[in-house]
């Protein structure tokens, strides 16, 4: 199995694992570490790739034409061995297709490609789905990137807020076990959000109609980051109490709803490809030194 890939260039550097395509550190020349670096004791992960759901699907079993197949939470990708299809100093590309190892559990025919940039001081990830097969296909995929919280050994979390690119009036979902439950209200005040501990204590917030395609995460002053997803139009913010994280999710898709077992094909918040049609999502990441302005 090829080695992490580690880029360079445009300010920054980065490294990706090539089980699951999974970005495991982001850098800045003048910053420090970006993404959480993980804990067995916590959460063991950095940023995994979610494919081919989002979410759970009840009793974790897709159900296709009546058949179910095993598939646990967050799907196949973040368990499997990407292909390395390009490693430059600056760029690399990795790739998934269907295999009989996938087909146990998604059995549908499909190329993904993940793709990551160093360009004008952001990292630029893309998804590349392609249905390789003669049905159509059914998918949802995300990004789950896990960010330090605070950004700075010697910030406080307290100083932490998320500020969204519009208002977000609408309400958002909570999770009733694992599967996608009523609205809620939403706690975002206007654009911000100030995430406290006891917003997650039922798991994440879950934006299931959102305005907003760019967020930015950090203080009123010092070390922040931007997260733009213009072909996301679903979002998940999460941590576990306590822990040292916040994850900025962009989303195509969302839990099954609570009560939800029929066919996978019918999954709301799925997208499906027609046989040899392609569809790209991209976001991007962008460290930065904020001042007050940036998160008004």
């Amino acid at each position: 199995m090829t080695g992490a890939i580690e880029l360079h260039g445009n300010g920054l550097s980065a490294v990706i694992e090539p089980r699951g395509a999974q970005l495991t550190s982001l850098k800045a020349d003048w910053s420090g570490e970006l993404i959480w670096q993980g804990d067995a004791a916590i959460w063991p992960w950095h940023a995994p790739n979610l494919f081919p759901i989002v979410g759970a699907l009840a009793d974790d079993k897709l159900i296709h034409r009546g058949h179910a197949y095993p598939m646990k939470q967050h799907g196949i990708l973040r368990l499997s061995d990407c292909e390395l299809v390009e490693a430059v100093p600056t760029r690399c590309a990795f790739r998934l297709a269907d295999s009989d190892a996938t087909r146990a559990h998604y059995p549908f025919a499909f190329a993904l490609a993940i793709s990551f940039a160093l360009q004008d001081g952001r990292l630029v990830q893309q998804f590349e789905l392609t249905n390789t097969g003669t049905e159509p296909l059914p998918a949802s995929l995300g990004a789950h990137p896990a960010f330090r919280w605070p950004l700075e050994p010697d910030a406080s979390r307290d100083a932490y807020r998320v500020s969204f690119e519009q208002d977000e009036p609408a309400p958002i979902r909570r999770l009733e076990g694992r599967g996608l439950g009523g609205e809620r209200p939403s706690p975002v005040e206007g654009r911000i959000l100030a995430p406290r501990d006891e917003l997650f204590t039922e798991d994440a917030l879950i934006f299931d109609k959102l305005r907003s395609r760019r967020v930015r995460f950090g203080p009123a002053q010092g070390l922040s980051i931007e997260l733009d997803f213009a072909d996301f139009p679903q979002f998940g913010i999460w941590t576990k109490p306590g822990a040292g994280f916040l994850c900025l999710e962009p989303w195509q898709g969302y839990a099954s709803p609570a009560g939800f077992a029929g066919e996978f094909t019918e999954k709301p918040g799925i997208v499906t490809l027609s046989p040899g049609s392609t569809r790209r999502w991209s976001l991007s990441i962008r460290p930065f030194r904020a001042n007050q302005e940036d998160h008004r």
